[in-house]
C-alpha cells in the first residue's frame, strides 16, 4: 500500500520526528499524519526511526481510541473514525519493515484488527485491516497462529461473501487463507470452523469462475490445497450447500484452465479439483453449461467432460512413460525417490478420473442419455481404449523387470479391469497375455494379492461369459486367485455383506466357469473347491436372503460335479461337521422350493435352483448325507 499521497517538499522526516518526541498528543498526531505525506512504504531507514520515534504505546493508545477503548487529547477526541483511520493507516505502514512486523507489539494488535472487522466501524479500514493482518503473519509464525486462535477465519468469511470479484481485499483474504492452511492443519481447521471453511471455499469458487487474471491462479492454488485433502466433514459439508452455483464457477474455472495455454502444474491441479468435484457432487458434475472467456458461441454440456478425459490421457501417457523411466532405468539414483511419489500421485489421480468417466459414460441412457451425443460417445471411448493400450503397456514393462508391488501398477490393473468390464472384447490378445500378472499384482500395504482380483473382477465376470474367455481364466490359474478371493471377501465382511458388489461378482465369474461344460477336463482336481465349500459352509448358516443362499448353494451344486462324498471326506481340508452344514444348507434349498407361495426376491432366483436341482439329479447318489437331508432321491 502506497504511504505518500502528495509531494510535500518543505516538510521533512526530521520535521517529524520532532513532532512526535513531543510531549502532547496533538505534536504527535500532527507528525503521524505528517508522515502519511511524506513517508513512502518501501522506505524502511525513514519508518523505522518513525517507529522508534512515536513508541508502541502511543499507538497502542491511538488504536484504543479509534475503537472507542481509550483516549487521545487534544483536537478532535471525539472522531473516533478518523484516529481509527489513521492509527491503522500507520500500523500498516510499520508493518512494512519485516522486524517491526515480526515483533511481539504487533502480534499482539491482531485481536485488536479482527475486533474491528467484527464491528460496523471495521468497513472504512477493512483493507488496511486485511494487509495489516497478513503483513504481520507473513513475518512470523507466532502471528500466524494467533490470527487462528483469534477467530479470524469466521471474520475472513464473513466479509469475503460482500467483497467484490477480483478485489485487493479479497485478494489478500485469499492470501490469509493460504497463510493459515499451511501452517494449521486442516483436520484442525475442520473442527473449529467447518461451517466458516465451507462458506469460504464456496467464496473462492467463485472467483475461480468468474476471474480471468492471477486471481483465477491464486483460486486454483487454495483450492486444490483444501479439496485435495479429501476431507470427508468438508465434502458433506459442501454437499449440502444449497445453491449450485458454486459447483458451476468450479465447472467453469476447471474447463477454462485445461481448455487454455497454461502450466502443466496447473492443469495437474486443475484435475485434482476435478477429480475432488467428481467425489463431491457425482460424476455428472462433469456435464454440464461452462462459459469460457474466449468462446461467445454456445458450448456444449459435454466439453468438460472432454477437456477432463483428454487432460487426464495426456497425463496418463506422460506420467507413466516418466515413472517406467525412473524406476526401471534410472532406479540406482535414491535422489529420484521423491520425484516417484510425487508422479505416482498425480497418476493415481488422472486414473481416478478416467474411472469416474468410465462409470459416468456405462451409464448413459439411465441418467445422462440426453446430454451425451453419440458422437461424444464414440469419442469418449475411443479415448478410453487408446489409454487403455498405454496403461497394458506399463504393466507389461513391469512385468519384464519383475515388478508385482507398487500403488501404481495396482491401480493401473483397477484401471484395466474398469474398462474392460465394459468392453470385454477388446485387447484380448494382451489381456491373454498379461492376467497371470495383472491377478498376481500387490498394492505397497499388501502381503499377497487380494485388491488387484477385486479389481478385475468386473472384467472377469464379463469375459467368462463365453468360453474362451473361460478358458484364458483357468489357464491363467485365475479361477484359483477368484475362488481365493471370494473365500477372503466372505471371512472380511465376516458372511456374505455386500457392500461395493465384489462377492456376488466373484460368484458370477465361478459360476460362469462351473457352467461350461467343455471345461470339465480342466477344472477336475482344482484344489480350490475344498476351501470354498468349507467356507461357504461356514458362513451360510444364519443367512436369510434368498439370494445368497441360492448363490451359495448353486456355486456347492456345480462343485459336487467333480467330487462325491468319500472324497470329500478323506480330503484333510474339509471337516465332517462342514457335510452337515452344507446338507442343512440344501434342505432349505429344497423346501423353500416347495412352498405354495413364494416372495418376489424368492422367484427371482428360481433360475439358480434350477441349477441346484440338476445338479442333484446329476451327483445326488454319491452324496448319500445330503439326499437324506433333503430326503428326495434324484431324478
Amino acid at each position: 500500500m502506497e504511504l505518500q499521497q502528495e509531494q510535500t517538499p518543505s516538510v521533512s522526516i526530521e520535521d517529524c520526528l520532532k513532532l512526535l518526541k513531543g510531549e502532547k498528543d496533538e505534536q504527535r498526531l500532527a507528525g503521524l499524519f505528517l508522515v502519511t505525506k511524506i513517508c513512502k512504504v518501501d522506505d524502511i531507514a525513514s519508518l523505522t526511526r518513525v517507529y522508534n520515534a512515536v513508541g508502541a504505546k502511543f499507538l497502542d493508545r491511538l488504536l484504543r481510541t479509534g475503537m472507542g477503548k481509550g483516549t487521545v487529547s487534544g483536537p478532535g477526541e471525539e472522531n473516533r473514525d478518523a484516529y481509527l483511520q489513521l492509527s491503522v493507516r500507520i500500523l500498516v505502514a510499520f508493518c512494512h519493515v519485516p522486524d517491526i512486523a515480526a515483533s511481539e507489539e504487533m502480534i499482539s494488535k491482531i485481536p485488536l484488527i479482527l475486533e474491528i472487522l467484527s464491528n460496523q466501524s471495521g468497513s472504512s479500514v477493512l483493507e488496511e485491516c486485511l494487509e495489516f493482518l497478513y503483513l504481520v503473519s507473513t513475518t512470523s509464525d507466532a502471528g500466524v497462529t494467533v490470527l487462528y486462535k483469534s477467530g479470524s477465519l469466521k471474520i475472513i468469511a464473513s466479509w469475503m461473501s460482500k467483497l467484490a470479484d477480483g478485489s485487493h481485499p479479497m485478494k489478500i483474504s485469499m492470501q490469509l487463507v493460504q497463510l493459515i492452511i499451511s501452517k494449521i492443519s486442516l483436520d484442525i481447521i475442520m473442527i473449529d470452523c467447518l461451517p466458516e471453511l465451507t462458506d469460504i471455499v464456496v467464496d473462492i469458487a467463485r472467483q475461480f469462475g468468474v476471474s480471468h487474471d492471477a486471481v483465477k491462479f491464486e483460486a486454483l492454488h487454495l483450492l486444490s490445497a483444501i479439496l485435495s485433502s479429501n476431507l470427508t466433514p468438508l465434502y458433506d459439508a459442501l454437499r449440502q450447500v444449497p445453491s449450485d452455483a458454486w459447483s458451476k464457477h468450479m465447472r467453469n474455472g476447471v474447463s477454462a484452465i485445461l481448455h487454455n495455454r497454461t502450466a502443466p502444474a496447473e492443469k495437474l491441479q486443475a484435475l485434482s479439483l476435478a477429480e475432488s468435484m467428481v467425489s463431491i457432487r457425482g460424476e455428472g458434475w462433469l456435464i454440464g453449461e461452462i462459459e469460457l472467456p474466449d468462446v461467445q458461441d454456445a458450448i456444449p454440456s459435454d466439453r468438460c467432460l472432454i477437456l477432463v478425459l483428454e487432460q487426464s490421457r495426456v497425463e496418463i501417457a506422460v506420467m507413466l512413460n516418466e515413472l517406467a523411466y525412473a524406476k526401471y532405468e534410472a532406479s540406482k539414483n535414491s535422489s529420484l525417490k521423491e520425484d516417484i511419489i510425487v508422479k505416482q500421485r498425480n497418476v493415481a489421480t488422472a486414473f481416478s478420473l478416467v474411472e469416474k468417466i468410465i462409470k459416468l459414460v456405462s451409464n448413459v441412457g439411465e441418467d445422462q442419455g440426453d446430454l451425451i451425443d453419440e458422437n461424444t460417445l464414440m469419442k469418449v471411448f475411443r479415448g478410453l481404449n487408446e489409454t487403455t493400450g498405454v496403461v497394458l503397456e506399463y504393466l507389461q514393462d513391469a512385468k519384464e523387470h519383475g515388478q508385482r508391488k507398487g500403488d501404481d501398477i495396482l491401480a493401473s490393473v483397477r484401471v484395466i479391469g474398469s474398462f474392460l468390464a465394459q468392453t470385454p472384447d477388446a485387447w484380448t490378445e494382451k489381456v491373454k497375455e498379461l492376467l497371470d500378472y495383472m491377478l498376481s499384482v500387490e498394492g505397497e500395504d499388501e502381503q499377497s494379492p487380494f485388491n488387484s482380483v477385486c479389481f478385475l473382477l468386473p472384467m472377469l465376470c464379463q469375459i467368462t461369459m463365453n468360453v474362451e474367455g473361460c478358458k484364458t481364466l483357468v489357464s491363467s490359474g485365475g479361477l484359483a486367485a477368484v475362488v481365493k478371493c471370494l473365500i477372503n471377501l466372505i471371512h472380511k465382511h465376516g458372511g456374505w455383506v455386500d457392500n461395493d458388489g465384489s462377492i456376488f461378482l466373484a460368484c458370477d465369474t465361478i459360476l460362469n466357469v462351473l457352467l461350461k461344460k467343455e471345461l470339465a477336463g480342466l477344472l477336475c482336481g482344482e484344489s480350490s473347491f475344498v476351501h470354498l465349500l468349507e467356507a461357504i459352509a461356514n458362513s451360510t448358516g444364519d443367512a436369510h436372503e434368498p439370494s445368497v443362499i441360492m448363490m451359495a448353494a448353486s456355486i456347492c451344486a456345480l462343485v459336487f460335479d467333480y467330487t462325491s462324498e468319500n472324497a470329500l471326506l478323506s480330503n484333510p481340508n474339509f471337516a465332517d461337521k462342514s457335510l452337515d452344514k452344507l446338507c442343512r444348507l440344501f434342505s432349505r434349498i429344497f423346501a423353500l422350493s416347495q412352498q405354495q407361495s413364494m416372495n418376489d426376491d424368492e422367484v427371482a432366483q428360481m433360475d439358480l435352483y434350477e441349477i441346484i436341482a440338476a445338479g442333484y439329479s446329476r451327483w445326488g447318489d454319491r452324496f448319500p448325507r445330503v439326499q437324506k437331508a433333503i430326503g428326495i432321491a434324484p431324478l
